[in-house]
């Protein structure tokens, strides 16, 4: 399943997520943002469910905003978590 996503309230302009029959990551493509921390995250979430990756990342903040790129992420994952369930 792939799935596009425009984060609210960060850096990064686009998500672009590939996950397997099982909800299992395996690509995501992070436009703007931090490259190098963006990067990191893509590679380490690789592999994870999407419900565990959503778990880890969920109601995380950058800095004073209300939400960071991998809370972003969380939303986008659980959203299509719900549309494979749907």
């Amino acid at each position: 399943m792939k799935h596009r996503y425009t984060p609210k309230g960060t850096c990064s302009r686009l998500f672009e997520i590939e996950t397997d029959d099982n909800l299992i990551i395996q690509d995501i493509r992070i436009v703007g943002g931090c490259d190098g921390n963006l990067k990191g995250i893509a590679a380490l979430l690789k592999g994870m469910s999407c419900q565990d990756a959503a778990e880890r990342m969920e109601g995380i903040k950058c800095g004073f905003k209300k939400t960071s790129c991998p809370d972003q992420i969380s939303i986008a994952l659980r959203e299509m978590i719900a549309k494979a369930e749907g």
